[in-house]
């Protein structure tokens, strides 16, 4: 059981920023996702990591939080802000971290694991007081809370989208930015990324439809948060629910795909739960 969160290795993550920041710079915030993303951390550190993450997003101002109609573009631009740190490990280090396992073991662990986190953090963002030794009363607003685990959820899972990819030999290339546009449009389409379009060309297609993918998404993740808003226990078990079922369909989705592109055969998988 993991009883704090440890700095991320240089080796997990290949176009982090190099140096460290006061909390709310991009690094710190992937850092958190890190965190986040084990499987099997308790719930005292998953809430202090989504204090640090409410901690840090408080600088991108909070103001249009409150807003419904300006709600989701607050936070698709912190998730833009975050891709291009987030700590995706190269194939060295996942067959470093799990051992003996082939490809399609190795994804479904991976699957597993973020699926789990996802559900985690449904599990214990839903009440504010997790979080309040943490944050500044100002921030202690329903809409801030739920727009950091909208963007926390969504980081977990740009980091699977990035990790299947090494697991199934599609690397995603190109600089951080490029890196970035890359996992959202992945993340927004639940498919593997266009071999089409490499290098400097994939920072240029993150067009009007691509957009429009990427704000539905996390309209349903942020809808998805909204359920924590239920009686203290009832409203977390939704949430976590609701996390791991979709976090799961994700996953599943992309390794599909990236098994028809190598020209494999998709493994039958049951429904998501």
């Amino acid at each position: 059981m993991t009883t704090s969160p440890a700095p991320v290795p240089d080796d997990e993550t290949p176009g982090t920023a190099g140096s460290g920041g006061a909390a709310g710079r991009p690094d710190e915030l992937a850092a958190a996702v890190a965190g986040l993303a084990e499987a099997d951390l308790d719930k005292a550190d998953r809430r202090r990591l989504l204090g640090r993450m409410l901690v840090g997003l408080r600088e991108r101002g909070v103001k249009e939080v409150f807003l419904p109609r300006k709600a989701i573009g607050w936070i698709t631009d912190a998730v833009a802000d975050l891709a291009p740190h987030v700590p995706v490990r190269n194939l060295e280090t996942l067959r470093r971290h799990y051992p003996g396992l082939d490809d399609d073991a190795l994804a479904e662990r991976l699957i597993r694991n973020a699926a789990r986190a996802a559900a985690g953090v449904g599990a214990v963002g839903g009440g504010i007081a997790s979080v309040e030794w943490m944050a500044p009363p100002t921030l202690l607003s329903t809409p801030v809370v739920l727009a950091t685990e909208t963007v926390a959820v969504v980081g977990i899972e740009l980091k699977l989208v990035g990790e299947l990819h090494e697991v199934y030999g599609y690397p995603v290339l190109g600089t951080p930015a490029q890196k970035a546009v890359s996992l959202m449009q992945a993340w927004a389409g639940h498919r593997g990324i266009s071999p089409m379009l490499p290098g400097a060309a994939a920072a240029t297609v993150l067009g009007t439809a691509t957009r429009k993918q990427l704000r539905d998404m996390i309209v349903k993740r942020f809808g998805r948060s909204l359920t924590t808003l239920g009686p203290l226990l009832t409203g977390a078990a939704v949430a976590s629910y609701l996390n791991r079922k979709a976090t799961r369909r994700l996953g599943d989705d992309l390794r599909r795909d990236l098994l028809l592109r190598r020209g494999g055969h998709p493994p039958v998988l049951p429904p998501s739960a």
